[in-house]
């Protein structure tokens, strides 16, 4: 399995590395990537929840309009990480997808065919129709087991509400054993205050998750993605996950989050109450940011958010070019910017 690599020039100002005694030092590089696709529905109605995105529904949600928002999906996935690796994620999770037909064309589209991507996804509860899924390229990642987890929580009456399940994957990336754990937690309708013991509870379960493998293999390199519906500040994230934004601080059996860092710096991945939030996150366990080790470590992450997908003028000019606002077709990509983060390992030549 081949990576790409790149010279240690390229990249000793951000890991601060030295050069080898006998000669260059060369990197394989991995880029992980996380994207909420925004209602990506296929055009049949196949309950009573999903009757406006039909042809004939509220929507308008039409083949035209469907196979293009494919490819604007594709092409964005397309580009996470190809100015430093020239070719597309090795990993995307994915979040509102409706089922495995619409991942299937969205691999299967011209930009993304060349990757030959593998899918895993599971259909989940959830009440509105969408649920998580993960890309994968089929020539690094083998995965090992999959598993579709689901969040019990429970309304004032203590009726069941049914929302997304998280996706736990394991797997080889190259020669490595890696976690992925993909999550759409419940969103802030009703209030953040109102909504907010949801998304303790979807933390707490990732918790659990994540603590179960670290049960057997206490140095696991486990990486959690998703759309949160918190920001890296927010109690989910610190109280219950208890995650670090700061490596120095970050000790052994701790899970850092670097997105903490880019919210810090006033970024993030979508407009919600004329604000940035930056709901759409990657975090992971301390033993990725090993460097004494030549396996796979954190390098950094990034928010993609390219001008291409930046509303260009009007109510949300500046925000994620979306494909509805006010549900108004616009003809955009989606209402949260992709996220990223580079893994790399060291290797004695290219």
């Amino acid at each position: 399995m081949k990576a790409a690599v790149y010279p240690i020039i390229l990249i000793f100002s951000y890991l601060q590395l030295s050069p080898s005694l006998h000669g260059q030092e060369y990197y394989h590089i991995r880029t992980i990537a996380f994207y909420n696709t925004e209602n990506l529905f296929d055009t049949i109605s196949s309950s009573v929840w999903d009757e406006d995105r039909s042809p004939h529904g509220s929507y308008r949600w039409t083949s035209e309009r469907y196979f293009d928002k494919i490819s604007k999906l594709a092409k964005v996935i397309a580009g996470i990480g190809r100015e430093l690796t020239a070719t597309a994620p090795d990993i995307v999770g994915l979040a509102e997808v409706e089922n495995a037909e619409v991942l299937h064309h969205l691999s299967s589209h011209p930009l993304l065919l060349p990757y030959n991507y593998g899918i895993v996804h599971f259909d989940s509860p959830d009440r509105r129709g969408i649920d998580v899924a993960l890309l994968y390229k089929k020539k690094t990642f083998f995965p090992i087991s999959t598993s579709s987890i689901p969040l019990k929580i429970y309304d004032e009456e203590e009726n069941r509400r049914y929302t997304r399940d998280q996706l736990l994957v394991s797997g080889i990336l190259d020669e490595e054993l890696i976690y992925f754990i993909v999550n759409h937690w419940p969103s802030r309708y009703g209030g953040e205050k109102h909504s907010r013991p949801h998304r303790l509870e979807a933390a707490k379960l990732n918790l659990r998750i994540i603590d179960s493998i670290r049960s057997i293999l206490p140095e696991a390199k486990i990486i959690s993605m998703g759309d949160l519906n918190d920001d890296p500040s927010d109690p989910s994230l610190k109280k219950v996950l208890k995650t670090l934004g700061k490596k120095k601080d970050t000790a052994s059996g701790y899970l850092y989050n670097p997105m903490e860092e880019l919210a810090r710096k006033g970024m993030g991945s979508l407009g919600y109450g004329d604000r940035w939030h930056l709901f759409d996150q990657i975090f992971f366990t301390s033993s990725l940011l090993d460097t004494s080790t030549t396996s796979y470590r954190y390098w950094k992450a990034g928010i993609y958010n390219k001008a291409f997908l930046i509303t260009p003028s009007g109510k949300y000019k500046g925000y994620p070019l979306r494909s509805y606002a006010l549900g108004t077709y616009s003809g955009g990509y989606s209402d949260h910017f992709p996220v990223y983060l580079y893994l790399v390992s060291k290797k004695a030549s290219p």
